[in-house]
């Protein structure tokens, strides 16, 4: 089978999907990858199973924004991409290529796979760009043999509008692969807790209310340490870099900019920290707790699927550093123990309920 996967990030895929590109491959299909040209796409050409590799097929657009012109222009992309490829199924995953991927397949009659990630922004906001947001969705979607949800919430509101309602599914997000991260110890807080955040550095990931909490607990728990790993959504460094770097020369802000095995900074770590405003299912939260590490993030369903509340992590209402630093207060009041053990908690969660072995399992069943 030949199989033409649409995605927008290329080192989203390759460190969350790696595995399910690596069983397409070694099951005798053909991968195709369509995406934006970036430095990670050749983390993707690595990949191999049996001696067959991705096809990559640099896709330029825009990630964010709306721009008619240049999305139309996606659009007809994806559109000559089915007639040179005539690929026999075709995986969506993020906003645009679930939109004009999906729309493209339905017009051509191609089968078609939607992974919604996230409903974004501009749909968690309503008004009229949300409206035409979901009449697209519905038009993409209607005739795909299966839209994946990677969160009850996100699910429950789409098929409220209409989208997924015959053919949904919801999956345990991408999964983690627990062999690459295995549960381990609780560090030393003889000199101190770490709190990490892993996130791109844009607003909505909550970087502000992160900020502001650092700088505030900074001042009664000295040897707190603040880290931060991630990259520049590069419409926003202009706005963050500047005030990183204050709060680095401080000594607030610890940044270690992008990091490909963010296991070795999660296991230093006493708990991470996940402030998003919204999420499909937050992979940085599933590794965490993987690693045996507490969660502590934005009362979002994308966030709290991935946890139990007061067992393996803790809630806090997001765009709000109050609540925030509440809840780090509230953990920085537990004892040693029970940090460890909430630890030991979210491990046994995750291994129940998310290995990323399900997913394969979900994809393998709809291509029979």
């Amino acid at each position: 089978m030949r199989i033409l996967i649409l995605t927008n990030y290329a080192n989203g895929l390759f460190l969350f999907r790696r595995e399910l590109l690596e069983a397409f491959l070694a099951d005798g299909h053909e991968v195709l990858i369509s995406l934006p040209p970036d430095e990670n796409v050749e983390k993707l050409k690595g990949i191999s199973s049996g001696g067959s590799v991705p096809q990559i097929i640099e896709t330029p657009f825009e990630r964010r924004g709306m721009n008619p012109i240049r999305d139309m222009r996606l659009f007809c992309m994806y559109r000559r991409l089915l007639r040179e490829k005539k690929p026999d199924i075709v995986l969506t995953y993020t906003i645009k290529p679930n939109i004009y991927g999906g729309a493209a397949c339905r017009l051509a009659g191609v089968r078609c796979l939607c992974n919604v990630t996230g409903l974004g922004t501009a749909i968690e906001h309503g008004g009229v760009l949300s409206e035409i947001l979901l009449a697209m969705y519905r038009f993409s979607m209607k005739r795909a043999d299966r839209v994946f949800f990677q969160n009850q919430g996100n699910m429950a509101f789409l098929q409220r509008h209409g989208i997924g309602r015959t053919n949904g599914e919801l999956l345990p997000g991408s999964g983690v692969n627990l062999t690459e991260h295995p549960f381990t110890p609780y560090p030393s807080e003889e000199n101190g807790l770490i709190f990490l955040a892993v996130l791109r550095i844009m607003r909505d990931k909550g970087i502000e209310e992160y900020f502001a909490a650092a700088e505030r607990l900074k001042q009664t728990h000295p040897k707190l340490r603040f880290m931060l790993a991630g990259e520049y959504e590069e419409e926003e460094r202009g706005k963050y870099e500047p005030e990183i770097r204050r709060l680095t020369q401080a000594g607030i802000l610890q940044y270690v900019g992008h990091v490909d095995h963010v296991h070795e900074l999660m296991a230093q770590s006493h708990a991470i920290v996940h402030p998003s405003y919204h999420e499909g299912l937050s992979n940085v939260l599933l590794e965490a707790a993987a690693c045996g590490r507490p969660v502590l993030a934005g009362n979002v369903s994308g966030c709290t699927a991935t946890f139990i509340e007061g067992k393996s992590g803790l809630r806090f209402e997001v765009r709000d550093s109050d609540a925030l630093v509440d809840a780090l207060e509230r953990f920085l009041a537990l004892t040693n123990d029970e940090r460890a053990e909430m630890g030991r908690c979210g491990r046994a969660f995750i291994e129940e309920h998310f290995d990323r072995q399900l997913v394969i399992d979900a994809y393998r069943r709809v291509l029979l």
